[in-house]
């Protein structure tokens, strides 16, 4: 079976976004800050369309996360808007503009329905009312035996790891303090879940760690 995976930059006190998130600033209160070492690599710029570019040690970090995944999983405050709510006329698609950086189908895990969402490079948004199980299982057979990938934010990665069901998790760590904000790790039942160290890896302004995970708990 294919492995759900997560990717994702932290704060050193273990925040995902900043606090007081907006339109204007989606991750909140210094929360740019998180990706400050991923934004001048070319492997980002290369996945979204633009040229040039450093290579330092991430670069083999962030392509080996895009490989092998077939399909994504986020939530609903991941893919906005901040204000959250019924979908209105539906003319909000996202951060990312008319190509987004999947080229996948992605699975918004919300409370409000809405139909798919077809975007420029192969990107199709669906948008599951059943939770994360169900968004899971359609993940999963729209990746075609390759992983799943959850991109975010803090409380769906906080869902899939309380119900036992991440495989892998690779933390970004970053030497910023935010105080504040969409933590990681709230209310997932820390007893219960086993992080084993399978990398870590020393770069430019970031620590990448790797762990696989296992929880005692039964799924569900």
């Amino acid at each position: 079976m294919s492995k759900l995976r997560c990717d994702i930059s932290v704060s050193a006190d273990g925040f995902v976004a900043g606090p007081n998130q907006s339109d204007e600033n989606p991750l909140g209160e210094g929360g740019e800050r998180l990706h400050d070492w991923v934004v001048p690599l070319a492997a980002w710029r290369d996945a979204h369309a633009k040229q040039g570019g450093e290579v330092n040690a991430s670069s083999q970090i962030v392509d080996e996360a895009r490989a092998g995944v077939g399909a994504a999983l986020m939530g609903r405050n991941m893919f906005g808007p901040p204000a959250g709510g019924a979908w209105g006329d539906e003319q909000w698609k996202g951060w990312w503009g008319d190509d987004p950086p999947y080229h996948y189908d992605v699975f918004v895990i919300t409370h409000h329905p809405r139909g798919p969402v077809e975007m420029g490079g192969g990107t199709t948004f669906h948008f599951v009312t059943d939770g994360i199980e169900v968004a899971l299982e359609r993940a999963r057979e729209a990746a075609g035996g390759q992983d799943v990938m959850v991109w975010g934010g803090a409380e769906v990665i906080n869902q899939y790891l309380a119900a036992g069901l991440l495989d892998e998790l690779e933390l970004h760590v970053v030497p910023v303090l935010l105080g504040a904000g969409a933590r990681l790790f709230d209310n997932v039942g820390a007893t219960e879940i086993q992080l084993e160290q399978i990398r870590a890896v020393e770069a430019p302004g970031v620590t990448h760690i790797k762990y696989r995970v296992s929880a005692s708990r039964e799924s569900g």
